[in-house]
């Protein structure tokens, strides 16, 4: 069974003289898959000398430059488990994780020796290997000899947040990994031509994948230290990035900047949008943009991620535009290798009748083993052989699924069911909206009230009636907004998710006053 080191292997040799790397900034950062080589045995080498041995847990601090493709397979190679960090946690939060794992050693980029100074202040013991140090001629890569791992070997520790407030790490094997690279260089048609845009931040799943993807299609990894619109416009024109991943929030941030209307989308073969639902307004102005074909995803840090792809059958390429629009903006039909059923509260399938809402559960070779040293939280989610994810949804007679919305998201107003992606929805087709959020907050007289934090198009004017009179059109009395927030801007999480929890207690502390909404 392929492992993280032994596909790595296979690439370089297979790949030697072809572009590895196009780092930002600088024209002549080009540099091959021998040379990509060369820098990951070097880094084995430096990380072997600092103890660490298989099964240690190494952490890694870095925005998304090319060290990062280095480590992924370096830690590999000495049999260790990559533990990707998101920078935009506190002290407190990162000594968390670092405590939980019982991480061995921290690699990090100039930029974050301080806040490894931080942490150390804050009372972590993990020591600082310095990745920006490492010059692979102070070395000699070739006497290198790689740790030998299994494929059921822990290969990655990602942590996500957990129930309790706690982190937990999701773990996944080598089995995991490169099961879900395979399956998506068939799937999305990888090959050594691609160019990958790492936009989104490595430390997520959303980008990461790609990482073990491309590099095992021969492909080149062209990197963005950090997302703004206006730096992925450029780079996608200037690198010539064939292919990427963005959450919707980037989407629609790139849509939006002023650069779009001159940018020139030739080199694009496919976007892809994950990480989050997306409105199928947004997903029209998408293609209107980058001209190419658009694919929405869904998935988990616990299955690799990918568990659908909006792909097209090969008899819904031939549906009018408008109808095929329709399935592109589903959250897609089955990964491949991914078993994936929507059941109800007994575990019975629900009827492909595309109205019958139940949970997804899923199980495959790219599912997770369960979290780090956490077992109950394991059994809750990993439960007859299936994962359940958490998320409802329908199916319709083709197989294609559409999430309809998070269990913890579902609003109970008044006995009823409000899903919110479809508030949403209905308020995206509005003109003048450009990004919103639908979330739920406590009602002494309903249960619960539904609440939406809308963010117009630049100069664009809209009061929340008449939003309310546009969604009164579109969708039942009781699902409504009882109270739309027009802000600037939704506030993110570091992956670019809108963060309902935090608008929830925005509310609750903002002491709003209630619109008084007709609920007939």
């Amino acid at each position: 069974m392929t492992t993280l080191w032994t596909l790595f292997e296979a690439a370089t040799a297979a790949h030697a003289e072809r572009t590895a790397v196009l780092a930002a900034g600088d024209p002549r950062s080009a540099s091959t898959y021998a040379a990509l080589d060369r820098r990951v045995r070097a880094l084995a080498l430096r990380l072997r000398a600092a103890g660490v041995r298989p099964g240690d847990r190494v952490a890694l601090l870095a925005p998304n430059v090319p060290a990062y493709l280095d480590a992924t397979f370096a830690v590999a190679g000495v049999g260790a488990v990559l533990q990707p960090l998101n920078s935009r946690l506190a002290v407190r939060e990162l000594n968390e994780v670092l405590a939980d794992a019982e991480t061995r050693v921290l690699l990090a980029t100039a930029e974050f020796v301080p806040l490894h100074a931080s942490l150390a202040g804050a009372g972590a013991s993990v020591p600082l290997l310095e990745l920006d140090g490492i010059d692979p001629d102070e070395h000699d890569p070739a006497s290198f000899r790689p740790d030998a791992s299994h494929a059921t070997d822990l290969a990655h520790l990602y942590y996500t947040s957990g129930t309790t407030g706690r982190p937990k790490g999701v773990m996944l094997t080598h089995r995991n990994v490169c099961t879900h690279a395979f399956a998506a260089i068939d799937e999305l048609e990888l090959d050594a031509s691609d160019r990958w845009g790492h936009f989104a931040p490595m430390f997520h799943l959303a980008d990461a994948w790609a990482t073990v993807a491309i590099t095992a299609a021969g492909g080149t990894h062209v990197f963005e230290p950090r997302f703004t619109p206006e730096g992925a416009l450029d780079r996608i024109a200037n690198a010539r990035v064939t292919i990427t991943n963005l959450v919707p929030t980037m989407l629609n941030a790139m849509i939006a900047n002023p650069r779009a209307r001159g940018f020139d989308p030739s080199s694009l073969r496919m976007i892809l949008s994950g990480g989050a639902p997306i409105s199928p307004a947004l997903v029209r102005r998408v293609i209107e943009t980058f001209r190419c074909e658009y694919v929405q995803t869904y998935g988990m840090t616990e299955t690799s991620p990918y568990l659908t792809l909006s792909l097209l059958h090969d008899h819904l390429r031939e549906l009018p535009e408008e109808e095929a629009l329709r399935y592109r903006a589903r959250t897609g039909r089955p990964f491949a290798g991914v078993e994936l059923e929507i059941v109800d509260a007994s575990g019975a399938r629900v009827p492909a009748d595309d109205t019958t809402v139940g949970e997804i559960r899923v199980r495959g070779a790219s599912v997770s083993p369960g979290y780090w040293r956490r077992p109950e939280e394991t059994d809750a989610a990993f439960r007859d052989g299936w994962l359940h994810t958490g998320d409802l949804a329908v199916v319709d007679d083709e197989g294609y699924v559409n999430i309809v919305d998070r269990k913890k998201d579902m609003i109970v107003t008044g006995g009823e069911n409000v899903y919110s992606t479809e508030v949403e929805n209905a308020l995206s087709e509005h003109a003048s909206v450009r990004e919103v959020a639908v979330y739920g907050v406590p009602d002494a007289e309903w249960g619960e009230r539904v609440c939406a934090a809308v963010v117009l198009h630049g100069d664009a004017v809209a009061s929340a009636d008449e939003l309310v009179v546009w969604c009164r059109e579109r969708i039942a009395g009781y699902k409504l907004p009882r109270h739309i927030e027009l802000c600037e801007d939704l506030p993110k999480t570091a992956t670019g998710k809108v963060s309902k929890a935090t608008l929830r207690d925005r509310h609750a502390s903002g002491a709003r006053e209630n619109r008084p909404i007709d609920r007939g």
